[in-house]
């Protein structure tokens, strides 16, 4: 089951080193290879969502499309039930009102069941009240003979009251 080390097989005695670099040679194109699946896995997500959408789209052309013709057919309808036409029209046109106000209501209704973010806004609060609490470190003012010079605005100021920026 063991190989001689002479052929490089499996058994043979390989360094520290080359155990490391043949590790992370492993790893990486591991990576590699987890990455180009996900993204083949996305092209095939995004291309099914774009012929989704598409579908979506020209159903919704077609059913705008069909509300006119629908809405004449139902007037006519109306009407060879013995009312007017004109009187037919108005029946339909009225429907299509009575639709959209009751559709209206439905949203009225479902934007004022629609609330602030209020675990986010409280976790933005305790960290903004951590924060406000943090004490930053005073920067070290250079004392005469040293390589580096004190700023002027802080020569004559002590230590403690110097506050500390960072650039994060």
């Amino acid at each position: 089951m063991s190989y001689p080390a002479e052929n490089g097989g499996p058994g043979a005695e390989r360094s520290l080193g080359q155990l490391v670099a043949s590790a992370t040679a492993e790893m990486s194109a591991l990576v590699h290879d987890e990455i180009a699946l996900a993204k083949a896995e996305l092209r095939q997500d995004v291309k099914r969502g774009v012929m989704g959408g598409a579908a979506i789209s020209v159903a919704g052309v077609f059913a705008l499309f069909s509300l006119p013709v629908l809405s004449f057919a139902a007037a006519y309808g109306i009407h060879n039930l013995g009312l007017g036409l004109a009187w037919s029209f108005l029946i339909v046109g009225g429907a299509y009102l009575l639709l959209a106000g009751l559709l209206a209501v439905v949203a009225v209704s479902k934007f004022k069941k629609v609330k602030p973010p209020e675990r986010s806004i409280a976790s933005a609060k305790q960290t903004a009240a951590v924060l406000g609490n943090a004490k930053p470190h005073p920067r070290e003012a250079s004392v005469a003979g040293s390589s580096r010079p004190v700023r002027p605005a802080l020569q004559g100021k002590d230590e403690a009251g110097v506050v500390a920026r960072s650039s994060a």
